[in-house]
């Protein structure tokens, strides 16, 4: 009986088989973005370059007095910024490495910045994950040396100044040591870097070498190759910095750097099941934020709490109804608030923000990033840098970029006029002259 049933239903199978039509539905090819290679006289990419650094110190010295201070503390003591104000506050391995330094003082982000420079000149061929972590390891090295090699007793001052270096350095170049060994000592030091937290750190560096590429996406594919520190959707954050400061370095239209994360993503982040692209969403959410602000319309006259909630501050240059729109704009950011101030994700929903309600103009840009507060150095460094790589140095605040060369230079130790005309005369782009 069972074997006649079984007969039954190899029949009913293979009838079922015969009546059953197969149906292909096409699906849609994946669209892939290529962009040509990029083309600029040498003139041209030296302002760019040198625009991209002094934005980024601009930034960073705009922030450096008030880094991780709430708006409202802001605006108790300054009201509102709206230039570069002197540095008062304690010397620290992430911050000024000098007590209460003057208006134009930078932090850990234009070091960084100095230190890729350096990194990129003498890895002009091989700019890779290996190199990147051996030249911290050989730097970190080269700190610890100084100080086991005196012979004598260090001076005291010598050893304050050694060991601040060290400190700020030493978290990268447990992690960059690790890397060298073996994967599973680098993946416990990452995982536990700066708290195993999602730090921002390849956004401190990874836009320099969106300055150094030949397209968009090979910016995004050699800066997520560099982002040793960085933890899940970080990477992604860090690659597409790099490959919103190559595409500045081709137009002027912010709509067109803003949707590179949309459409620049080689390793597939859209494609992750249930999640989707992380990035992308949070970009997408304050551009629609941003957009909805500037349709608002708002009556001539407040109520009395919110004349209380939404008072001007001196020194912000606008309306009543301007700063109705900044202070909305400063509490959507305030709901995406993160553990830490300077998570990856938050300094990104800054800067797209920022970005996107700026629309290009640099001043404005910086003063909305630096009056919101929480990791503003940070925010400001990236977005400076952006802005600058696109409106070149000969095109931003005459008075900010003529500070925040000189100050750089003979305060801090860092010449940025050099630093640009070593990354041109190193010709990392092949220059073809139109």
């Amino acid at each position: 009986m069972k074997q006649l049933i079984g007969f039954f239903l190899i029949l009913l199978s293979i009838g079922c088989k015969e009546n059953t039509t197969s149906i292909n539905i096409p699906a849609p090819k994946k669209t892939t973005y290529t962009s040509d290679t990029l083309r600029l006289s040498e003139e041209v990419y030296y302002d760019k370059v040198l625009g991209a650094l002094v934005g980024s110190a601009i930034g960073d010295a705009m922030g450096a007095s008030t880094e991780m201070w709430s708006r409202k503390d802001i605006q108790l003591k300054y009201r509102y910024i709206t230039t570069l104000t002197p540095a008062v506050r304690q010397q620290s391995p992430e911050g000024t490495w000098g007590h209460n330094l003057i208006a134009g003082a930078t932090t850990d982000d234009t070091r960084w910045k100095y230190a890729m420079v350096k990194y990129l000149s003498q890895n002009k061929e091989n700019l890779n994950a290996s190199n990147f972590a051996k030249f911290i390891t050989e730097y970190y090295g080269s700190l610890t040396k100084t100080i086991s090699d005196s012979g004598s007793v260090p001076d005291t001052d010598f050893l304050d100044t050694q060991i601040e270096k060290i400190d700020w350095i030493k978290e990268w170049a447990r992690v960059s040591m690790a890397y060298q060994k073996d994967t599973d000592t680098y993946l416990k030091a990452m995982n536990r870097f700066y708290g195993g937290e999602m730090s921002c750190a390849g956004q401190l560096y990874t836009p320099m070498l969106g300055l150094v590429s030949n397209t968009p996406e090979s910016a995004y594919e050699l800066a997520y190759e560099h982002t040793l520190f960085d933890l899940g959707y970080a990477k992604d954050i860090s690659a597409l910095v790099s490959a919103m400061t190559h595409m500045a370095l081709r137009t002027t239209n912010m709509d067109s750097i803003i949707n590179t994360a949309t459409f620049v993503d080689p390793l597939g982040y859209q494609d992750s099941r249930l999640v989707g692209r992380i990035s992308y969403d949070m970009a997408d959410a304050s551009v629609k934020k941003i957009l909805a602000l500037k349709q608002l319309a708002l009556t001539d006259t407040l109520t009395v709490q919110d004349s209380i909630i939404f008072k001007v501050p001196k020194g912000f240059q606008g309306n009543q109804k301007d700063w109705t729109r900044q202070e909305m704009a400063y509490q959507f950011l305030e709901e995406h608030e993160k553990a830490i101030p300077f998570h990856s994700g938050e300094i990104w929903q800054i800067l797209i923000t920022a970005l996107q309600y700026g629309e290009g103009d640099f001043e404005q840009t910086m003063q909305f990033i630096v009056n919101y507060g929480r990791d503003n150095d940070t925010v400001a460094a990236v977005a400076g840098m952006i802005l600058g790589a696109k409106d070149g140095y000969s095109n931003l605040p005459v008075a900010l970029r003529t500070q925040a060369l000189k100050v750089n230079k003979e305060n801090m130790g860092i010449d940025l006029e050099a630093l640009a005309r070593e990354m041109v005369e190193k010709k990392y782009i092949d220059f073809e002259l139109p």
